[in-house]
């Protein structure tokens, strides 16, 4: 008996020297984190503020006057207002059959999400221009009945869906998939339709994870470069975004523009961030509260 409670006390020592560390180590941890963080994120965050503001807020506001700007902060907002609505019907609908049904092709559905993460958005770029060039393999339909889709804004819209495919999809599926069906077998058996128990039973209880995976899909589309690079043609003032449009102030030495409108992106990212950061604290205080 003394050997056993003998052995319980080392067991039980071996595992608080995994978890508890010394508290030098614990702050050097931070420290480094912190100083990795400082150098990589928060030096370049605040040297594009600091570039875009040191000639004054007249020359700071000026790009934002020019009509070539103004096409490309509205030809972001328009893809993305475009591309996030409709991933998010999709995110919803794969998400609803993975976590809730089982069915043959199951697992080739979650890797045809995870596609867009795993291949360069140059790479699906082109492959849009393979299918609608106009030496593409639907090109010469295409230029026969007038349509354009490459260098116009159902390409940019394309490419944007694609890169920007799996956010809401991969937010929502874990959950779903923790939530389990019992509330929504329970909604049937009463007598619920299909939809009833969608909008009454799974939507409430996926609310904030939904509202996490589309902040982080427009985040996503509104800062896109490498797939609409290809498929815009790069026309000033018709098929740049504002990415594509920041390219073009630099190279051409107009730096006060390119970091004024760089400036813009970074402020969505900082408001998406803190939206990010408040609905996961909401998420994580609704999953506490459902805890028994």
């Amino acid at each position: 008996m003394p050997a056993e409670i003998a052995t319980t006390v080392r067991n039980e020592e071996w595992k608080a020297s995994l978890t508890g560390e010394r508290t030098w180590v614990r702050w050097t941890l931070i420290a480094l984190a912190l100083g990795y963080l400082t150098l990589f994120l928060f030096v370049p965050l605040a040297a594009v503020f600091a570039e875009a503001l040191k000639n004054g807020l007249e020359s700071y506001f000026a790009p934002f006057q020019d009509p070539d700007t103004l096409a490309a902060i509205r030809l972001t907002f328009i893809a993305a207002s475009l591309a996030v609505p409709l991933n998010l019907v999709f995110g919803v609908a794969a998400a609803w059959a993975i976590a809730k049904f089982e069915f043959v092709g199951k697992q080739l559905l979650i890797a045809i999400i995870d596609i867009p993460l795993a291949v360069s958005p140059v790479i699906s770029g082109l492959i849009y221009v393979l299918l609608f060039g106009a030496q593409g393999w639907l090109g010469p339909w295409l230029i026969e009945h007038d349509i354009r889709i490459i260098f116009a804004l159902p390409g940019i819209v394309l490419a944007t869906i694609f890169v920007t495919v799996p956010f809401i999809a991969r937010e929502l599926i874990p959950l779903m998939q923790e939530q389990g069906t019992e509330d929504e077998e329970a909604a049937v058996s009463l007598g619920a339709s299909g939809f009833q128990t969608f909008w009454r039973v799974t939507l409430p209880n996926i609310k904030w994870g939904l509202l996490y995976g589309v902040l982080l899909c427009n985040a996503r589309a509104m800062g896109e470069f490498g797939a609409v690079s290809v498929v815009s043609g790069h026309i000033r003032g018709q098929t740049n975004t504002m990415p594509l449009h920041i390219e073009i102030l630099y190279n051409e030495y107009d730096f006060t523009a390119a970091f004024a409108v760089a400036s813009l992106l970074a402020m969505l990212a900082l408001i998406t961030l803190a939206a990010q950061s408040l609905l996961e604290w909401k998420l994580a205080r609704g999953r506490h509260r459902k805890r028994p």
